[in-house]
């Protein structure tokens, strides 16, 4: 490794980095993060805070669990690569698969598709989702229904799913036949609709009404988030999921829930759909399959789509599709290791407590900072705060004092992330009562910046 010098001098000099645009790199080099230990992260000047993001919402078990390492370590050696494309195999990915299937059990899914990340996930859950309809004799259904405010990766694939137009305007014109629907977000919505269930309702005759415009033999599958995170942690009414279940069903539509951010415990529950009731025809996931040691993801399948790939008699059923690191072997060791550390740890129940706690404490701040201007979470380690410069005007806060926010947040302990202008956290699953209090503390300071 270089010394502190050299990686201060080189720090902006070579690299891009993804969600920014290169020049803002010079003007305010990144942090540069060296170190980190259970829930906290060290920057190379030796100051350290709470890591409120948990990486990129990914970071579940914190940074210091050894078994998922010496995993990886040991796998390294055993055998550090090999493919999955038919025709081989490794035991980690064998039984990764198996693991994975079991976690998800209750959800419906049976089959797994590894791939490097949630990017790869979704590309791969629309891909197939039109190849199942294609074996079923509906080659018209090539469509694909979203919400606003979703993100779903930036692929292109993912990009037009996406609901929010700064990862699709710089790059259109994207996939042709995606088509987006209201958010289930209460402060801002264009039916001035501040009731979640009736927003709810609402979104539904939305839907209805789309899926009788484009015609329902055109449509392959609606993709949401069960929280929506990147877009500002956009809670749902109970019902809202549900809706959208019954709605795919009627009209022969695949369910494709993205689990990526809520999967593995963060909601509260071991899946955002299992939190709210639902079985999908397919899951996307990553990041806590992991907790992002190692790159992986994978798209599951229930039943439903299984069968038509392998009961085809038609012979169109090969999977063309795939990436050199799915199933990768370290990342499948990785993968057995963690979901069993996250079962044993029970990471869901302390999600599920010290996401209240953390939401509540946000809610008392929102009475003594007007610039919060809405709060949302509460269910699971998810919350995200949208700030305004006016409250009765809901207007948005510019981005230089957010930037400001952000600053003496992470000075006074804790590192939080910015998307526009929500302040958004998704902390270790196995953050402490304590280390929540100074994520509160950090936040005070920071508003109190503004």
């Amino acid at each position: 490794m270089k010394d502190d010098n050299f990686l201060k001098e080189n720090n902006a000099r070579h690299l891009w980095h993804p969600m920014g645009a290169p020049a803002d790199s010079h003007g305010t080099p990144p942090k540069i993060i060296k170190g980190a230990e259970g829930v906290k992260i060290t920057d190379i000047d030796g100051h350290s805070a709470v890591d409120a993001v948990g990486g990129l919402w990914c970071v579940n078990l914190g940074y210091s669990n050894n078994v998922v390492k010496e995993a990886i370590a040991k796998q390294l050696y055993d055998l550090p690569y090999y493919s999955a494309f038919a025709g081989t195999s490794n035991p980690p990915a064998i039984e990764a698969s198996y693991a994975v299937r079991e976690f998800f059990d209750a959800d419906g899914m049976t089959r797994v598709f590894f791939t490097s990340g949630g990017s790869d996930s979704v590309e791969t859950a629309l891909r197939l989702s039109r190849q199942y309809h294609r074996l079923r004799g509906e080659p018209t259904r090539i469509k694909f229904l979203s919400l606003k405010k979703g993100y779903h990766g930036t692929h292109f694939g993912g990009a037009s799913v996406n609901g929010n137009n700064r990862f699709r305007i710089n790059y259109e014109p994207l996939l042709p036949g995606c088509f987006h629907l209201p958010a289930p977000y209460t402060y801002r919505n264009p039916f001035n609709e501040t009731d979640p269930a009736q927003l709810a309702q609402n979104i539904a005759a939305a839907m209805e009404d789309e899926i009788a415009f484009q015609g329902a033999n055109t449509i392959a599958a609606f993709i949401m988030e069960p929280i929506q995170g990147a877009g500002g942690v956009i809670v749902p009414d109970a019902s809202f999921m549900r809706l959208m279940r019954e709605i795919c069903d009627r009209h022969g539509i695949l369910m494709i829930s993205d689990e990526v951010i809520t999967g593995f415990g963060r909601s509260g529950d071991w899946s955002g759909a299992r939190h709210w009731g639902v079985q999908p025809d397919m899951m996307t996931v990553a990041k806590g399959i992991t907790s992002g040691y190692f790159p992986v993801g994978a798209c599951m399948v229930g039943d439903k789509v299984a069968d038509v790939f392998e009961n085809d008699q038609t012979g169109e059923a090969g999977i063309f599709h795939g990436y050199t690191y799915s199933a990768h072997p370290v990342g499948s060791a990785a993968v057995v290791a963690c979901l069993s550390e996250t079962l044993r740890l029970d990471t869901k129940t302390n999600a599920a407590a010290r996401g209240t706690q953390l939401y509540d404490g946000v809610r008392k701040l929102a009475e003594k900072h007007d610039i919060i201007g809405d709060v949302r979470g509460g269910h699971g380690l998810m919350t995200g705060i949208e700030l305004v410069s006016d409250k009765a005007a809901k207007t948005p806060m510019d981005m230089a004092t957010m930037k400001k926010v952000h600053e003496a947040t992470y000075q006074a302990g804790a590192m939080v992330r910015l998307g526009a202008h929500n302040v958004l956290m998704s902390p270790p699953l196995t953050i402490s009562e304590a280390e929540v209090n100074t994520i509160l503390s950090a936040l005070d300071a920071g508003f109190s910046a503004a």
